[in-house]
């Protein structure tokens, strides 16, 4: 279950049925879980952990230094779930000192070809990232968000659960969740019904959640006025609750 050419440290610790391409580099202080397979040409560095039925394919880049000027070679972690898949070209970066030293992600994630996780971010579960998403430093994303091709998330933003990121954007403010931002301009779109229904949402949760958008998005409310509206309705709903939450903890201003 792996080539020859492969390049492996004896201290890095591989799981059972793991299958590892020509022209690996796995370095020390590497975990691979069980059942993971590096296609080819798949470097995996620093202190990384990856659990159980990832699939990483040629050229990816996993667990590097990061790009950040401030690092100077400290001990940083990557933590990754199970059952993700890093296509071509992608890079995850481990975290930094100025933060909690680790970059983290979830479970059930597909990462497309180019696409890059900084330092220091944390991705929850069932997240796709398309073609040459460019994620910086600090970035949290919440289980199940899209992020079209090509977008760039600036640091430090937070992305909620069941968002939808147009194709070619530039996210320079927090995207509440279930909110769908068209393309370039960034302009606020509706929520994601088709999405939620797909993900077994019935319909009295999807009103909720359209009626909590219009309070944010249609009402001329400011956030602290919209947090104050919702704050009273989130009891009856879950949807409405994680996104009053959300709101409450927006510290670069949300999306508009």
């Amino acid at each position: 279950m792996i080539h020859p050419t492969a390049v492996i440290s004896d201290k890095a610790s591989i799981g059972e049925n793991v299958t590892i391409g020509p022209f690996c580099v796995i370095d020390d202080d590497v975990t691979i879980g069980d059942g993971c397979v590096l296609k080819s040409h798949v470097v995996v560095r620093g202190t990384t952990r990856i659990g159980k039925n990832n699939t990483f394919y040629q050229f990816s880049s996993i667990g590097e230094d990061c790009q950040d000027k401030k690092y100077a070679g400290e001990p940083t972690n990557l933590i990754i779930g199970d059952d993700n898949e890093f296509r071509e070209g992608v890079t995850v970066h481990r975290g930094t000192i100025q933060d909690n030293s680790e970059t983290i992600i979830g479970s059930r994630c597909l990462f497309m070809v180019n696409s890059h996780i900084a330092h220091d971010c944390v991705l929850g579960n069932d997240i796709i990232l398309a073609n040459s998403v460019a994620v910086a430093g600090h970035v949290h994303i919440d289980d199940f968000v899209i992020v079209g091709g090509a977008v760039g998330i600036h640091q430090f933003c937070k992305v909620g659960a069941h968002a939808f990121l147009g194709a070619g954007g530039i996210i320079l403010r927090d995207t509440p969740p279930f909110v769908m931002v068209s393309g370039t301009k960034n302009i606020p779109q509706g929520i994601n019904s088709e999405g939620l229904r797909r993900r077994g949402f019935d319909k009295d949760e999807i009103m909720a959640i359209k009626r909590a958008y219009k309070v944010i998005y249609r009402e001329g409310n400011t956030v602290a006025e919209a947090v104050e509206i919702l704050s009273s309705q989130e009891a009856s709903s879950s949807g409405v609750a994680l996104m009053t939450e959300f709101l409450k903890n927006a510290e670069r201003g949300i999306i508009r």
